[in-house]
């Protein structure tokens, strides 16, 4: 894509990656798989650093939530957000994993910290 040349400074000092598709397009599920190994794998970040969001349209089928991904996808957390039926659901889950990167980002500085005093 045209936006390939920023993407080094997009990744630079990144510490998660949120990857938002919608699930009912077959484009998407191959995409998504360039994605996690352009964003993730060659950074390189830990899965738990990705979440995956299957964006459902408002009048959607909805039968994609038992949305089954391929190695190495199905090994990333997955949520299902649809903003008309669960919003505080979908907030909730954003939270969490907010959190989850901010404990990794204080442990490889704790760490980082420790190495410089040994």
């Amino acid at each position: 894509s045209r936006f390939e040349t920023c993407w080094p400074a997009l990744m630079k000092d990144s510490h998660g990656v949120i990857i938002i598709f919608n699930p009912e397009l077959p484009s998407h599920l191959k995409e998504i798989e360039m994605w996690y190994s352009c964003f993730v794998q060659q950074q390189p970040l830990l899965d738990n650093q990705c979440l995956l969001v299957a964006h459902h349209k408002p009048g959607s089928a909805g039968d994609t939530e038992n949305l089954s991904l391929a190695y190495p996808l199905n090994k990333l957390k997955l949520i299902h957000s649809n903003l008309e039926e669960d919003p505080e659901d979908v907030r909730m889950e954003f939270i969490k994993y907010f959190r989850s990167i901010i404990t990794i980002m204080n442990e490889s500085r704790e760490r980082e910290e420790m190495s410089i005093i040994s």
